[in-house]
């Protein structure tokens, strides 16, 4: 049988199985991503990429993305930074244009090996994160255990980002499932537990819609930062602290979100064609 290239990547551990379909079209639906997710009979990650031809004439690429319970979803801040490095690979360039279904996205290298992406605009209206109906997205009335009082941000995806003393002492992995699937969210949502270190860092862990708990959350920190901000708790530009490492979170006056942090190739491989069928 056909063999599959793909490339493992991950951005401070959160890690992706990456697929090029640039020149031969691949058909990964939910069931072949489950399969290739699977940390003990297929490759293992949080999410599947897969890299198409892009629609839009001003895009390298086109980013499709599967988390790892088979769901597909618009947006993903780290993996955007993994493909985007690679892209820029190819091209011998500093700089990327990828498309998503949440947009596209601006990336460029820095001087210190750094990938800097733009994520977009932060939207905060109810009908943007999207709620179930109209609320003060600023204070949700949503409890789970010890959280309550969240901020609920859109970075292309839904989060709910909730404010702790001790980010460490949150049984993240009880009560992400309860608020990921509340009613509130018709479409599921990411969960952050925030804890505010000053006024420029924040220690952050996440529990990922359809994966889990992460090691980082790309799109989670730019979450993260925006609700800070707008809770006045920080400025518009932070470290944020996962439990991978550490990413830059700024939010700019044009009511873009840039996320910054490092990427890298844990190994290739091949995929046997029987996991995709």
């Amino acid at each position: 049988m056909t063999a599959v290239p793909f490339t493992k990547m991950h951005g401070l551990g959160n890690d992706f199985v990456v697929l090029d379909a640039r020149r031969a079209p691949l058909r990964i639906g939910a069931r072949q991503a489950r399969a290739i997710a699977d940390r003990h009979t297929g490759v293992g990650c949080d999410q599947v990429i897969v890299i198409e031809p892009p629609a839009n004439g001003l895009a390298d690429a086109f980013m499709r993305i599967r988390n790892a319970d088979g769901g597909e979803v618009a947006a993903c801040g780290n993996g955007t930074r993994c493909v985007a490095a690679m892209i820029m690979k190819e091209k011998n360039s500093t700089h990327a244009v990828i498309e998503t279904a949440a947009g596209v996205l601006d990336a460029r290298a820095k001087a210190d090996g750094l990938i800097a992406v733009d994520m977009g605009p932060a939207a905060a209206d109810w009908r943007d994160t999207p709620l179930a109906g109209p609320a003060d997205t600023l204070h949700l009335d949503i409890a789970a255990g010890p959280l309550s009082d969240p901020v609920a941000v859109n970075m292309g995806n839904p989060h709910a980002v909730f404010f702790v003393d001790d980010a460490e002492a949150v049984p993240l992995d009880s009560v992400g499932p309860q608020i990921e699937r509340h009613e509130m969210f018709p479409r599921a949502t990411n969960v952050e537990v925030a804890q505010v270190l000053s006024g420029s860092e924040i220690r952050l862990r996440v529990w990922e819609r359809g994966v889990g708990i992460t090691l980082a959350c790309g799109s989670g920190a730019c979450a993260a930062l925006v609700a800070a901000s707008r809770r006045g708790l920080t400025g518009r530009a932070a470290d944020v602290v996962v439990d991978g490492g550490r990413l830059g979170v700024e939010w700019l006056d044009d009511g873009h979100v840039r996320l910054t942090g490092p990427v890298a190739v844990s190994f290739t491989g091949t995929l046997d064609q029987s996991m995709l069928e």
